[in-house]
């Protein structure tokens, strides 16, 4: 009789342990290493995401891949196979989340990933429906720069951007707008992001004596070409994508990115937007906290991971009605429900995700921004 008692008891404790078990969460950023300016602000707000979901415990495993794409790959590997982690954020870089998909993929763990080039989950795939992306696609952004190259009444365009996932799917999508828009591509120019050098390529630029150019770049390699531009003498308008969202972005260029223009989140102009903006009060949170643990307001890199948090919180709950953290099922229900997401206000924008788009970002997740006087304000 007592033995079964034990073995009742055994198995009660296994039962309790089972219903409260722990969420697993690793993330992989670019800390160290090129992408640093994108990775340090991520791996900061790690400590900002929320500690428990759904009254279970979450832990959150934090790992640096020194902006390599092969260190994403084994980070990504330790993180399934020896922490059994239930989704990933990260990593910082299009190039390390685009070596990540088929691993995760056949893992089948969800990867939230704050990078920003579009083509790591478009066109929508077997693998690719494991991927969901917490910064605006390419097109989105592309769109509004377009539209307003338009109403400037630009009719040649020069690109430069990054040999890698991002400067090369920035490629492919300005091509197309541009095409159907009536605007020129008079040449088209790529360097590597650690380049210190880009003289050659401004001279072919500039050669072609086009009106507008669109740099695509993430973090600090914004700032290069166009400085290389600015030297050789061009002063015609200079457009930058997302990737150039930071505040190191004006510091480093100076007054040679003087009167650029870009489409990115409300964060860098939050004190002339609306209280009435779906995001406005979330932005303040995160940027107030951030500064209230580091010191000083963040890079909107860092939100695309505060933003996956919020992803994660109004998912895990769905999921956990329906399996146990730990489990493949556990993973299978929180990537389901991360795809039904509908009208989830952020710090960029409002998610409203679907089987074909692991975005969700519409309009609201964009204003456009121009420098004036050293700083970043509302182009009007």
């Amino acid at each position: 009789m007592e033995i079964k008692k034990i073995g009742f008891v055994a198995a009660l404790t296994s039962c309790v342990g089972l219903a409260h078990a722990e969420i697993k969460i690793g993330v992989v950023t670019s800390s160290t290493g090129p992408v640093a300016m994108v990775g340090i602000p991520q791996k900061n707000t790690v400590s900002l995401l929320p500690k428990t979901i759904a009254g279970e415990k979450v832990t959150y495993i934090s790992l640096d891949d020194g902006s390599d794409p092969t260190a994403s790959v084994k980070a990504i590997n330790k993180l399934i196979k020896e922490n059994n982690v239930d989704a990933i954020i990260g990593p910082s870089g299009s190039p390390n989340a685009s070596a990540a998909i088929g691993i995760i993929a056949k893992a089948q763990v969800p990867l939230l990933a704050p990078v920003g080039t579009s083509s790591i989950i478009v066109p929508m795939s077997e693998q690719k429906k494991w991927v969901f992306k917490t910064t605006q696609n390419d097109e989105l952004i592309a769109t509004a720069l377009v539209e307003d190259m338009v109403k400037r009444k630009i009719k040649t365009l020069a690109f430069i951007g990054t040999a890698d996932p991002y400067g090369e799917n920035w490629s492919k999508v300005i091509t197309n707008l541009a095409t159907k828009n009536g605007i020129k591509i008079t040449q088209k120019e790529s360097f590597q992001r650690q380049d210190t050098s880009l003289t050659g390529q401004a001279l072919k630029l500039i050669s072609g004596k086009p009106q507008a150019i669109l740099i695509a770049a993430p973090g600090g390699s914004a700032v290069t070409p166009q400085v290389a531009l600015y030297d050789r003498g061009y002063r015609g308008q200079v457009y930058q994508t997302h990737g150039a969202a930071l505040d190191q972005f004006l510091k480093m260029g100076g007054k040679k990115v003087e009167n650029t223009i870009l489409a990115a989140s409300l964060m860098l102009v939050i004190n002339e937007m609306p209280n009435t903006h779906p995001s406005k009060a979330l932005a303040l949170k995160y940027m107030n906290s951030y500064k209230k643990s580091f010191g000083e307001y963040p890079a909107t890199f860092g939100a695309n991971v505060y933003d996956a948090g919020l992803l994660l919180e109004k998912a895990i709950p769905v999921a956990l009605k329906k399996s146990k953290p730990g489990s493949v099922q556990f993973r299978q229900e929180l990537r389901t429900a991360l795809e039904k997401t509908k009208e989830l206000a952020a710090t960029q924008g409002v998610y409203s995700m679907t089987p074909t788009d692991h975005s969700g970002f519409d309009k609201r997740g964009r204003v456009m921004i121009t420098v004036k006087n050293g700083q970043w304000k509302l182009l009007k």
